[in-house]
């Protein structure tokens, strides 16, 4: 995770074809441009997954934006229809091995950047100039870089540690949220409302093992603070703190709605809209369904804090645009991504997409006060250590292995056990 840089290009290069080799099998030839100075330059293609919803209207916003500063530049938009982010991916993983890149597509940085690592180019100077390097805050901008070299433009940060409540129900269970200072005061937080209310203390669906690991990443941090995390991430993690972490979920665990196991997020979030539920743990993407309610008023019928023993961190996930070395619009693309990297396109696409800008001196004033909140969070923050789940952290043969654990762990919360799996999915 180190953002050393070496100053090199020749070297720079070097270290990420011979980093990136194991995940990007069948890319060989996908590391020389086509053609000469003089080859014509293509339509930008962007892959992506925002079919709909706030994603659509997001990339919408940032191309409107992009078309009028730079109407001279062609635009193909090719959205993955019905795409998942894994399907964006396979697609991605077909095309380099065709030898057909697109100009860009929507990922995950960090070690997701790992899975392709030799089709990509290094971008600095052209596109991560001066300026990006002066106001990214340092968790994007070590997250843009694989091995030291920058290859993508993170456009947006989604924050994972939240926890967000209605406050109806901790009102009427007499727990004050901003009193909260660890994961064993959001354990007893519950039981206050579960002896107090009919509320479901602690809205989580574990029909899939990601909310659980978010969940789990996010007591970590809390439990074990920022060293301990990244110790964990790094594949020295303290199986004690492993443990601990998992044990205060199984507390939790105990607070879940009794079909947990059958609903999705969306059913999850819900219950805390209707006053069915007290506290959900999610990303800040949870607050996007509620600021389509006109009668659920952050402030007043729900708010959220910083995962209580996690203040000062901010747990990034983000969505970036890499650079393909093999590019069918070289140009082009650098421009599309310099934009990207400005704060008139940053403002642009998370005011719909209800994430924030990564660098440190955009204008949220056109957010709404949510984002100005997390905005203010995510700049004043002390560490910004990225997300396990979404697999910025980790590669992606070892978040499969922690997937694998807590698939284990949702059947029968054996922490000792699981421990043990998470240690152990980085040999």
């Amino acid at each position: 995770m180190s953002s050393d840089m070496n100053d090199d290009g020749l070297s720079r290069r070097t270290v990420l074809a011979s980093a990136a080799a194991a995940g990007a099998t069948g890319l060989a030839g996908c590391s020389s441009l086509t053609g000469g100075d003089d080859a014509p330059e293509n339509p930008i293609e962007l892959l992506h997954a925002w079919s709909d919803g706030d994603g659509n209207a997001a990339i919408g916003a940032l191309i409107e934006g992009f078309e009028e500063e730079h109407p001279d530049v062609e635009f193909a938009n090719e959205p993955v229809n019905g795409a998942a982010r894994g399907n964006l991916d396979q697609v991605i993983g077909n095309r380099l091995q065709a030898n057909d890149p697109p100009s860009t597509f929507q990922t995950w940085p960090g070690a997701t950047l790992e899975k392709f690592g030799e089709a990509y180019a290094d971008i600095e100077g052209d596109v991560w100039n001066d300026d990006l390097k002066e106001n990214y805050l340092p968790g994007p901008k070590e997250q843009a870089q694989l091995d030291g070299t920058f290859v993508t433009v993170p456009l947006n940060i989604h924050r994972i540690n939240n926890l967000f409540y209605n406050t109806a129900v901790l009102e009427e269970a007499g727990v004050d949220p901003e009193s909260l200072s660890s994961p064993a005061d959001v354990v007893d937080a519950c039981a206050a409302v579960d002896e107090n209310t009919d509320a479901v203390p602690f809205a989580q669906q574990t029909s899939g093992s990601w909310s659980t690991i978010q969940l789990w990443e996010t007591v970590l941090l809390a439990q074990a603070g920022p060293d301990g995390y990244e110790s964990f991430i790094e594949g020295e993690g303290d199986v004690d703190q492993v443990r601990s972490a998992l044990e205060n979920v199984v507390a939790l665990s105990e607070y879940y709605p009794s079909d947990a196991s059958s609903i999705g997020f969306t059913e999850a979030n819900t219950m805390v809209m209707e006053g069915d539920a007290a506290f959900i743990h999610q990303g800040d993407w949870a607050a996007g369904a509620y600021s389509g309610s006109d009668d659920f008023n952050y402030g007043e019928d729900w708010g959220q804090v910083t995962y209580p023993g996690s203040e000062g961190s901010y747990l990034l996930n983000m969505d970036s645009f890499p650079y393909f070395d093999n590019n069918p619009s070289p140009e082009a693309t650098k421009t599309f991504l310099s934009y990207c990297g400005t704060t008139d396109a940053q403002v642009r696409f998370n005011r719909e997409k209800g994430s924030i800008p990564p660098r440190k001196d955009a204008d949220v004033s056109e957010l709404n006060t949510f984002q100005q909140d997390q905005y203010d969070d995510f700049t004043s923050a002390d560490s910004q250590p990225p997300s396990i789940q979404h697999g910025l952290a980790v590669s992606t043969q070892i978040k499969t292995n922690i997937t694998d654990a807590f698939s284990g762990f949702l059947e029968e919360y054996d922490a000792d056990a699981t421990a043990e799996a998470l240690v152990g999915a980085f040999e």
